[in-house]
């Protein structure tokens, strides 16, 4: 299966992508810059691994806490994606699941990206759903 995720929530815009056994992850700098042109990251990202956008079959978006502005781009750039290409999207936040499992860490991304969709089914969080988490 290949999955998309985007975190625009901390230091830095995170995306990742797993294709099937593989797992692939950009860092991006969390700027304005960045937010503005956050679609464009992500196709160039896709495109990187030879993959694009209609391949797609889930999108995971870290729905917080974060920056509004970072939250706020990152969920519209998902709503967008899903009116135009009906790929079904899940909102996740390493809080629900640090309050369930000790051992989900966000410190160490690379692994959790492995494990989100089933942490996200486990933990049956609902597609197409997104209640974000702003900082004040």
């Amino acid at each position: 299966m290949k999955i998309l995720i985007i975190d625009a929530t901390g230091k830095k815009i995170l995306l990742g992508l797993i294709l099937n056994k593989n797992i692939y992850t950009g860092t991006y700098i969390n700027s304005k810059k960045n937010y503005d042109k956050l679609i464009i990251l992500v196709n160039k990202f896709i495109l990187k691994h030879k993959t694009n956008l209609d391949k797609i079959k889930r999108i995971y978006v870290n729905r917080g806490p974060g920056s509004y502005a970072g939250l706020r781009n990152s969920v519209s750039i998902v709503k967008a994606i899903h009116l135009s290409k009906k790929i079904d999207y899940y909102s996740y936040s390493y809080s629900d699941f640090r309050q369930k499992e000790n051992n989900v860490d966000r410190t160490n991304n690379h692994k959790n990206l492995r494990e989100l969709p089933n942490l996200c089914d486990k933990f049956n969080i609902k597609k197409n759903l997104i209640n974000p988490i702003y900082l004040s």
